[in-house]
């Protein structure tokens, strides 16, 4: 998919990524890339978002880097509502070591790379994320293009902090849950009329109805998979709370264009910085 599609200029674009079978995802985009650490996604994105604010960023993972090492920094990315999206391709193994459980397989499931049932309770991710306090909650499916493709571009235009969970079948190891499993049961939320979209955030009744009922419909699973848009709400994010304290945010951040002339040559002279800095 070429980022125009998403109203995103590759070289103001930025996707990080985690360990895993995910981590090679920006290599298959046109826009800078960094793969970090594994769990470390999530403040590796958030130092690149504040430090250029003009910067779209989008984080991706698998389910066990972002929900499980990486799942304290999952959380607080939720509470402090930086505008960038987090994408993570869930598909309830860790599929780079070989197909443990991931926090998203449920108690008593085996797939074939485990010896016995896992013992484990699997996480629900989209109730974490609205608990945590994401503004932007949805689920797609990795065999459903059109729909996953759509629901990117709303993460990744909406403002504030998005997580959008794909439902991605490993064939390798997780011989449970592959297509055969997804489809029949895979379903739109739009299709049962659902709207998980908050049209007053000043009205605690209707924010509290909307989140207890987007909780209810993340959590319900049995014959019938839910996706779409769970959760919305437009509420201030941790760029505008910055700029409350500190007028010249974001106008002048850390790494300003004027930073760098237009050959690309640094306009700066940071040498007396770093020789404070410097271990005698």
């Amino acid at each position: 998919m070429a980022l125009a599609e998403l109203g995103v200029a590759p070289h103001r674009t930025a996707v990080f990524s985690g360990i895993g079978c995910s981590g090679k995802t920006n290599q298959y985009v046109r826009a800078y890339g960094v793969h970090t650490l594994h769990g470390r996604v999530l403040p590796f994105a958030t130092g690149a978002k504040l430090a250029n604010p003009e910067l779209h960023v989008i984080a991706v993972g698998g389910d066990g880097d972002g929900y499980g090492i990486g799942a304290g920094h999952f959380l607080n990315a939720g509470r402090r509502n930086l505008d960038m999206a987090y994408i993570v391709f869930n598909n309830n193994v860790y599929g780079l070591t070989k197909g443990q459980a991931s926090p998203t397989l449920g108690r008593g499931e085996q797939t074939k790379s485990l010896p016995l049932p896992n013992l484990n309770d699997g996480i629900d991710p989209l109730g974490t994320a609205i608990a945590a306090g994401y503004t932007w909650v949805g689920r797609g499916y990795a065999f459903q293009i059109k729909k996953l493709k759509s629901l990117i571009v709303e993460a990744v235009e909406h403002k504030g902090a998005a997580l959008l969970d794909v439902l991605q079948p490993c064939p390798t190891y997780n011989n449970l849950h592959d297509k055969d499993y997804y489809t029949p049961r895979v379903h739109d939320l739009a299709d049962d009329g659902y709207d998980g979209s908050v049209q007053d955030p000043d009205d605690e009744d209707e924010v509290e109805r909307k989140r207890a009922e987007a909780l209810v419909k993340a959590h319900a699973r049995n014959d019938r998979i839910a996706t779409g848009v769970f959760y919305k709400i437009r509420i201030p994010t941790y760029e505008e709370r910055i700029a409350g304290r500190m007028p010249d945010y974001p106008g002048t951040y850390p790494a300003k264009p004027d930073w760098l002339d237009d050959a690309g040559r640094p306009t700066k002279d940071i040498g007396p910085i770093l020789e404070k800095l410097r271990v005698k």
